[in-house]
């Protein structure tokens, strides 16, 4: 009954052309969420890689796994001027019984421009293809009821009409960032605000899901913006943030807060020795789900962990939830007297 279910869900998933893909640790996928946050970040390299499981307790399997990398050309060793950010995302999204998925590989290019003292500004185009592919034979169809159960042995005489197709991404964004994180010896007063808006499928591209079938992707509209604040005087500090996606008749609703504690102080002075945080907290995707998570950020990695928990309608049917995991990698630049190595 969970195959069928499934298949229930994807022909739902067709006639409404579904959303694309999400993390709920939206933090730790910037590019993804918007093209001007390539480069975007107090460093020269940084590579992320995250992993979500979602419907864990289906019956059938749901994966989405995202690597992403992106760097700073022209960046000063000292002070902070113009620069140019690039990166490269790779996606592969892939779920239920009918393997139908997507992937998709997307090029981001950055200006970013310093237009006061703590407010940057950059600008961001995106360019990629995508690929969906989908199998029908592994499904199970309401007419394999032999009265008692459903037999996947019988014949369902459903054809295997899903094609694969390539098509091309076109999106762009603006980022704003103000932050007074600048390299000192004080480390207890950081604050940082940004906010961004992103418009993908600018392009809207032709999606032939059947033989027979096509339809046009949805564009789909990102606002978001986050709040870091530490606590003057002591190792605690807060972060919350907000996302909006709009697509088509669709809309998604993610926001959250999360308690940070510095546990040990870099150097300040070389930059050797990093600082050292341990993060909790709590995001919601509204009506959907709840989710807890945590953070350990170490020298030049963060590692991230989170659990979403099924509120909605769905959970009355199935007790589902997405495990998520994040690891981040970045050549930060801690140090009051910084050199580029």
């Amino acid at each position: 009954m969970k195959k069928a279910l499934v298949f229930s869900v994807l022909l739902t998933g067709f006639c409404a052309v579904a959303q694309d893909i999400h993390f709920t640790q939206s933090q730790q996928t910037p590019m993804l969420i918007n093209p001007a946050a390539t480069g975007m970040f107090n460093g020269w390299e940084r590579v992320t890689v995250n992993h979500k499981n979602q419907w864990v307790n289906s019956g059938t399997k749901f994966f989405t796994t995202s690597i992403a990398a992106d760097m700073n050309f022209f960046k000063p060793k000292r002070g902070n001027k113009a620069h140019i950010g690039f990166g490269v995302q790779l996606y592969n999204d892939i779920g239920g019984d009918s393997k139908f998925g997507s992937k998709q590989a997307l090029f981001n290019f950055s200006a970013i421009v310093p237009v006061a003292e703590m407010h940057t500004l950059s600008a961001g185009l995106q360019f990629g293809i995508g690929q969906r592919t989908g199998d029908l034979t592994g499904l199970i169809f309401p007419n394999q009821f032999d009265g008692t159960a459903l037999d996947p042995t019988m014949n369902s005489h459903e054809s295997n009409s899903l094609v694969s197709f390539i098509y091309p991404e076109v999106s762009a964004g603006l980022f704003y960032r103000y932050g007074n994180q600048k390299i000192g010896f004080t480390r207890d007063d950081a604050t940082e605000f940004k906010l961004g808006v992103a418009y993908f499928h600018a392009n809207t591209p032709e999606m032939t899901y059947r033989i027979g079938f096509t339809e046009q992707l949805y564009s789909k509209l990102v606002i978001h913006t986050s709040f870091l604040k530490d606590f003057p005087g002591t190792s605690v500090g807060v972060e919350a943030f907000f996302n909006e996606f709009i697509q088509g008749p669709h809309n998604e609703t993610l926001f959250g807060a999360l308690l940070r504690y510095r546990i040990s102080s870099g150097g300040k002075t070389t930059g050797l020795n990093r600082d050292a945080y341990v993060m909790g907290g709590l995001a919601m995707r509204y009506g959907d789900a709840v989710s807890p998570m945590i953070y350990v950020q170490w020298s030049s990695f963060k590692f991230g962990v989170s659990y979403d928990i099924t509120v909605s309608k769905f959970g009355q049917y199935a007790r589902t939830g997405g495990l998520e995991f994040s690891l981040e990698f970045a050549n930060l630049d801690f140090a009051l007297f910084k050199r580029r190595r």
